[in-house]
């Protein structure tokens, strides 16, 4: 039985809300279920790592909790959010840029033996 869940965020957009609360909701759960979770924000999903962009935005109009309010109860529940190292370069962002729930940056090596080398893990993607 798999032990782990990583979650990457490669297509999900940040402009579009709706699309946000799933996978982190759903990473959330996993931890909560004792699995160790690992979310991966990568591509334009790379902007949730980003200090003051997903406290912008809400997973629906009018809701009082934004998508950092999600980020933060995942990292509570044990949720490790990284940030691809591409990212940096591609959003003009440094370290001190990430929000304090970012576990790090990760390079696409990281998830490769992830999935490669260890029979004990799972990946989901959006």
């Amino acid at each position: 039985m798999a032990k782990k869940l990583v979650i990457v965020m490669a297509n999900t957009d940040p402009r579009h809300g709706e699309e946000l609360g799933a996978p982190i909701f759903q990473a959330s759960v996993a931890a909560a279920m004792d699995y160790e979770v690992e979310v991966i924000c990568t591509a334009t999903a790379g902007r949730l790592m980003k200090k003051g962009v997903a406290e912008k935005l809400h997973v629906k109009e009018g809701s009082p909790k934004s998508v950092y309010d999600f980020i933060k109860d995942a990292h509570e529940a044990g949720v490790k959010c990284y940030c691809g190292s591409p990212n940096l370069e591609l959003l003009d962002m440094k370290h001190e840029d990430l929000i304090p729930e970012c576990s790090g940056i990760i390079g696409g090596a990281h998830l490769i033996e992830e999935v490669m080398e260890n029979d004990d893990v799972r990946v989901m993607t959006y």
